[in-house]
């Protein structure tokens, strides 16, 4: 039996009411970078339905390390200088391993 040691990231942004196209925009861009990069499994933008003012990133990532590499890729990078001042609240992160 193979164990998954893959790590499991929900990412919570919440944008500021008046934002939301602009915010919806720059999350977008910042997917197929994201998705080329070494160690990224799956890289999942959603928009909650309920509240249009929340996006969810769902990603799995190879390791750890591979997910920390992405907090300091060029686009990751760039896209949270673009979001100052359009976010409600900093956004939320949970790492996660899989149970089963």
């Amino acid at each position: 039996m193979t164990v998954d040691s893959s790590l499991r990231v929900i990412a919570r942004v919440k944008a500021k009411p008046d934002q939301v196209a602009q915010v919806r925009e720059i999350l977008t861009a910042l997917v197929d970078a994201t998705r080329r990069e070494p160690g990224c499994l799956s890289y999942e933008l959603l928009q909650s339905h309920a509240d249009t003012t929340e996006f969810v990133f769902i990603e799995r990532w190879a390791s750890a390390a591979a997910e920390q590499a992405h907090f300091v890729t060029p686009h990751l990078l760039t896209t949270l200088q673009q979001l100052t001042g359009l976010l409600a609240s900093e956004p939320q992160i949970s790492r996660y391993s899989v149970v089963r």
